[in-house]
């Protein structure tokens, strides 16, 4: 086992694109940006900006980590060939990361249960719902989108909300559960880079290097809208000419 991993992370999940590079379990460098534009446009000028403030080269780093999953298609395909380009060429091991355990991952310490929620649109949200156990991140159910009213069904104890499915439906959040509700500041709503890499360091470590690149696939939860649209196209078209 490695004393002290250098990571390089990514996270392209959300609005916020972050890269970050941790050495030996602390942070030496993070970068944010809010942006509604693609992400391509910036990643990489962050990634080498990252390893420059750390004072690292790509070539030194030991592993690297990318978020998978949920959130936008397409952030999330360029965080993932992003990393799998630059672990394959280096030979580097990687993992992916959920995005929902990332943002849960950012609630903690919380000594109850945490839902971690991304804004999935069409009045749904993507859940992950967590607890703290023994000083880890514990799952207590599989992600999944659904509606929010379902989420609030289940709630009969305090739990943290974060993410920014959270921020969206704050107040009818609130005003459903009232007491039972606590909220992340804000600038926890979105997943990091930095946090990113402590989840991933115990992995790579455990794995001896053995993750694959080529292992790494997005998880969407929900399929694409292109997905969707060309699956239908055919029935749509033989309805028409029928």
């Amino acid at each position: 086992m490695k004393p002290e991993w250098r990571i390089l992370a990514v996270d392209t999940a959300t609005r916020c694109c972050s890269a970050a590079v941790q050495v030996g379990g602390r942070l030496a460098a993070e970068t944010v940006l809010r942006s509604d534009r693609t992400h391509s446009e910036h990643l990489l000028g962050m990634i080498q900006e990252v390893l420059k403030l750390a004072g690292l080269t790509v070539q030194a780093i030991d592993g690297m980590a990318v978020s998978i999953g949920p959130g936008s298609f397409t952030g999330l395909r360029i965080g993932i060939s992003t990393i799998q380009g630059l672990a394959l060429a280096g030979g580097r091991p990687c993992v992916g990361v959920s995005s929902l355990e990332v943002l849960a991952c950012a609630g903690l310490p919380w000594p109850q249960g945490i839902w971690a929620l991304m804004d999935a649109r069409k009045g749904e949200v993507y859940g992950g719902r967590f607890r703290e156990r023994e000083g880890r991140l514990e799952p207590l159910a599989a992600e999944q989108v659904l509606p929010l009213e379902t989420v609030l069904r289940a709630i009969d104890s305090p739990h943290l909300f974060i993410g920014d499915g959270a921020e969206r439906y704050q107040d009818h959040i609130r005003s459903t559960l009232g007491e039972l509700a606590r909220f992340a500041p804000p600038e926890r709503n979105f997943p990091r880079a930095g946090t990113l890499a402590r989840i991933a360091q115990p992995r790579l470590a455990e794995s001896a290097g053995a993750f694959d690149a080529g292992l790494l696939v997005p998880r969407y939860l929900r399929q694409p809208e292109a997905e969707l649209r060309n699956r239908f196209a055919p029935a749509v078209h033989a309805a028409m000419d029928a």
